[in-house]
């Protein structure tokens, strides 16, 4: 699948290592050198807006869609291709997956992992069929990867819906998987029909 536009989940923190800073600038570097428009969460501090300044100076083309409530605590970034600011969380995570041909989930903290999960069930449940990804570095998700194995082995996830999240330790190849990925059809709980 041509990947022409992919929204990156990170944290309005850069966190307490330089490897998620260096992450999050060569991804936004490869996303603009690959023509792939970033879209995100629209703040400029923390890795949000290292990713998003990379690509830009990168000639990359970035959405930014960001809650009127976030915007002064995000600090909204005035500098980008296109800021969209809507009513609320759930205006900005449809919109963005709306214009999302992908997700990728940086390093972040709740809301990283909120979105990332939102999304991923809206995949299991078929409301999508859009690959997305972790990219991990420094062993950053290492532990959660773990947990979702325990959730397969307890028969909570299924495998299939497990290897919706793919996951790379780098831009270049995460973006590759992310391409070659294809929505497999699983029949889910909400399939059944009542006795």
């Amino acid at each position: 699948m041509a990947l022409k536009s992919i929204c990156v989940f990170c944290g309005a923190s850069s966190g307490a290592n330089p490897a998620y800073t260096a992450a999050a600038a060569a991804l936004g570097t490869y996303l603009a050198e690959q023509g792939i428009r970033l879209v995100y969460g629209g703040g400029k501090v923390g890795l949000m807006g290292v990713v998003a300044d990379a690509a830009l100076a990168a000639g990359g083309e970035v959405v930014g869609i960001i809650p009127q409530a976030l915007k002064s605590l995000e600090v909204g970034h005035d500098g980008l291709s296109q800021l969209e600011v809507v009513e609320g969380m759930h205006a900005r995570k449809a919109r963005m997956a709306e214009l999302a041909d992908a997700f990728i989930a940086l390093p972040g903290g709740l809301g990283t992992l909120e979105e990332l999960f939102e999304v991923w069930t809206w995949g299991q449940l078929g409301y999508h069929g859009k690959p997305l990804g972790l990219l991990e570095v420094n062993g950053f998700y290492s532990k959660l990867t773990g947990f979702l194995d325990h959730l397969v082995q307890e028969n909570f996830v299924r495998a299939s819906h497990r290897d919706m999240l793919q996951v790379r330790g780098n831009a270049p190849e995460l973006i590759a998987a992310l391409a070659q990925w294809q929505p497999s059809v699983v029949p889910k709980w909400t399939d059944r029909k009542p006795d």
